[in-house]
């Protein structure tokens, strides 16, 4: 569901590296083939699935790998992954179609819709428009309020969600500032529901996937009935290979829902390429030529890559997309990460070509789809061999290494600080936030702990670190989430709030605990 950082992460690598070696052509099968080989060995990659469409046609569909390395299947063409955040995109198609319904204007309130819609001034909610949704400019944090379904199995519910915007503080003035955030598509599909009269996932299967006959895709976990060609999740950060359970349904999937294979994905590939015709002939019409500049169009600006590799002078984000320039050619794409799964769609409309990676395991897959997809573009755009493969793996590992030391250091000051003597009593309790619900530190045996009431994952033991700071190691290890928790004390030294942030630098964006205000309530 989330974009992973990888939009960061590209602006901030592409700096590092510009040099200039020999031109290479468009790449073969065999040479895909080598090159995607080779990426998975390096970052310790389960499976993969990558798909090229050119001029009307899939020229390369193919899997790598295993789906399970319990099971050692192997990944083909049909195996499904969650695509996450490039789910987006089929949002923002349904609710084009839905414009083309007449149904909804782009320009509509949100409130006209969905009354009960609050956020964190009068003003804002007054004007936020369906568009507001979809492009990240809302004034408020990255990722601001994903704890409410990250990590998964929590028990929030469309109310929660919409009464959620008027708790959290903007950190930019409206449509000023790209912050990306996954709450606000929830809330678009909840609108397409409403208007529509079906759910969104009902809405993407019968409007998208059938006319495009992306038969082997589904719109939410739970419509999967065959799971024997699903991708298994894993994550590799002890070393390891270790199988993740399916992340769990969301409200809805709008933000992140759809699991898809390379095959499918090209079928739609081929539809926004072909300026939303699809067909045999190119006879049927999914989404008008304007819908389609509607999406393609940047209605939030983020900051250039200027190098001389690329020649970039544009970015910014569509609706559902993101949109740059390559060596004058426009490149449309959007990446996608939960748990174990991680992918990007790639489209160059100038050259008529898309391009799709789907990966299963974190955080390698990261890596593969990076440098797979970036070293086809540059195939395309008559760009020499970067070598992207062996420079993103040597990023990637710098910034593992440079986080792992920070938590390395974290955990040695909590062995050396394990003799210190504090009043546990004065920080047991409950704890509210307006948002996210209670937490409570309470004694689970001899060690204090503290637990989610409504995001059960959430729950570990506090240990001391320094001052009036504990560290929490989440008994949710699927991804690396372990957080500090700070409390603030009264006069009497009895703790009176707690605010939290990751320990980890490399912590995903979506374990947003920086974003919580926790108040001590009264005692029954």
């Amino acid at each position: 569901m989330k974009t992973i950082k990888s939009n960061q992460i590209i602006l901030t690598f592409c700096l590092f590296f510009v040099f200039n070696i020999s031109v290479f052509a468009q790449l073969s099968s065999s040479q895909i083939d080598s090159l995607v080989n080779d990426a998975i060995e390096k970052f310790q990659v389960a499976g993969t699935a990558v798909a090229i469409v050119k001029d009307g046609k899939i020229i390369h569909e193919k899997g790598y790998g295993v789906i399970s390395k319990k099971t050692n299947v192997k990944v083909n063409e049909h195996t499904n992954f969650a695509i996450a955040s490039n789910s987006k995109a089929y949002t923002t198609a349904a609710l084009a179609l839905l414009v083309e319904d007449g149904k909804i204007e782009w320009t509509d309130k949100v409130i006209d819709h969905i009354p009960e819609f609050k956020m964190y001034n009068a003003y804002v909610t007054e004007n936020f428009n369906i568009q507001d949704l979809l492009t990240h400019r809302s004034g408020l944090g990255l990722g601001v309020g994903d704890l409410m379904f990250f990590p998964d199995g929590s028990d929030f519910n469309i109310d929660d969600l919409l009464s959620a915007f008027q708790y959290f503080k903007p950190v930019s003035a409206f449509r000023t500032q790209f912050d990306y955030d996954n709450l606000l598509y929830i809330v678009a599909g909840e609108l397409i529901a409403r208007v529509s009269g079906m759910t969104w996932e009902e809405f993407i299967t019968t409007r998208i996937f059938q006319p495009l006959q992306m038969d082997n895709s589904y719109a939410s976990l739970s419509l999967i009935k065959d799971t024997s060609n699903l991708a298994v999740p894993h994550n590799t950060s002890s070393g390891d290979f270790v199988v993740l359970p399916n992340f769990k349904e969301m409200i809805n999937g709008s933000a992140g829902g759809i699991y898809s294979n390379v095959n499918d994905v090209s079928q739609w590939m081929l539809a926004h390429l072909n300026q939303g015709k699809y067909g045999d002939s190119l006879q049927n019409q999914l989404f008008s030529v304007e819908s389609q500049h509607e999406m393609w169009k940047i209605h939030t600006t983020t900051d250039v890559s200027r190098n001389s590799r690329y020649n970039s002078h544009f970015s910014g984000y569509g609706l559902g997309w993101d949109l740059e320039d390559k060596k004058g050619n426009m490149i449309v794409s959007h990446t996608g990460g939960l748990p174990g799964m991680l992918s990007i769609t790639v489209l160059i409309p100038d050259l008529n070509v898309g391009i799709v990676v789907l990966t299963n395991t974190d955080p390698g897959g990261a890596g593969v789809f990076l440098a797979v997809s970036r070293t086809i573009v540059d195939s395309y755009l008559g760009l020499d061999d970067f070598q992207w493969t062996d420079k993103f793996y040597n990023y990637f590992k710098s910034k593992e290494s440079e986080g792992d030391q920070i938590t390395k250091d974290v955990w040695e000051t909590v062995a050396a600080n394990k003799n210190v003597k504090i009043n546990e009593a004065d920080y047991i309790g409950v704890y509210k936030d307006n948002w996210f619900g209670k937490m409570e530190v309470f004694k689970k045996g001899n060690q204090l702990w503290i637990k989610s009431y409504r995001s059960p994952k959430l729950n570990g033991p506090l240990q001391f670190y320094k001052a009036n700071t504990f560290t929490i190691k989440w008994e949710y290890q699927d991804m690396n989430a372990d957080a500090f928790a700070m409390f603030s004390l009264d006069e009497h030294g009895k703790a009176q709030s707690i605010k939290m942030k990751g320990i980890s630098p490399n912590i995903d964006f979506s374990f947003d605990f920086h974003d919580l205000d926790l108040q001590r309530i009264k005692e029954d």
